[in-house]
């Protein structure tokens, strides 16, 4: 959630807390109003509904006091939006500040074990930041793996994954390719996009951005070190590698 290093690998004491509960739920008692990581839900409206429609059941992960899955309901006419999180504390408030919402549901959970969750249970899972706060924690590779595998796990075949987060191809792909068997593609969006459009993009949002096998196609199109985030969508498929974990 908060780019602790590019490179992943100089770490603080902060950084290694963010896969801890206690941090999360002092951080949301100290900072109870609502905030959005990396972007809101009307800056990403247009590449969420061209990959996951209204109708499907999405999981968002990581979810804390952010006003996006309210926004996937109130704009984007989604009706059933599962959220989890690590802390109690901002799952309660949650729940209570949306308890007028059938369409939105708020569980505390640990996104490395979603037991709870039967397999092949979503159409999509959505991810702003958290992949990456746990890439900025201990354990960080053996624990990514994890929620990628759970995530991987709870998504019904052909599902996607849209992972919103800092890192660049160079250190995200191999970690996705890794992890589970998924078809992946490449967008997008200015850091600071706002609600009106940039007069001069660096790309265009809902245009996949070209993605060869090491990532150096993407320098080509946008240049070096782009001020942008990067949105990998990335679909499930069982098909493609049988000995890839269930």
């Amino acid at each position: 959630m908060v780019e602790c290093h590019v490179k992943e690998r100089v770490m603080t004491s902060s950084t290694q807390a963010y896969g801890e509960p206690w941090y999360w739920d002092n951080r949301y008692t100290n900072e109870p109003g609502p905030f959005d990581w990396y972007q809101k839900y009307i800056t990403l409206a247009p590449i969420i509904s061209l990959y996951v429609p209204p109708t499907q059941r999405i999981l968002i992960v990581g979810c804390g006091n952010s006003a996006f899955s309210e926004g996937m309901v109130v704009d984007g006419g989604y009706t059933d939006v599962v959220n989890i999180d690590i802390s109690s504390v901002v799952i309660e408030a949650m729940k209570s500040k949306y308890q007028d919402f059938p369409q939105l549901k708020y569980v505390k959970m640990d996104v490395r074990n979603m037991s709870d969750f039967e397999s092949e249970s979503f159409d999509a899972a959505i991810d702003k930041g958290t992949l990456d706060s746990i890439l900025c924690g201990n354990n960080s590779r053996q624990n990514a793996t994890k929620m990628l595998e759970e995530i991987w796990r709870v998504l019904k075949d052909k599902g996607v994954y849209v992972l919103v987060t800092y890192g660049a191809p160079l250190y995200r792909l191999r970690l996705l390719r890794e992890s589970c068997s998924w078809t992946i593609k490449l967008h997008v969006i200015e850091k600071l996009a706002s609600e009106e459009k940039s007069d001069q993009p660096v790309w265009e949002l809902t245009k996949p951005v070209p993605l060869n096998d090491d990532g150096t196609s993407v320098e080509e199109a946008l240049g070096r070190n782009p001020d942008v985030h990067y949105i990998y969508i990335c679909t499930k498929e069982i098909s493609a590698n049988s000995n890839t974990k269930p």
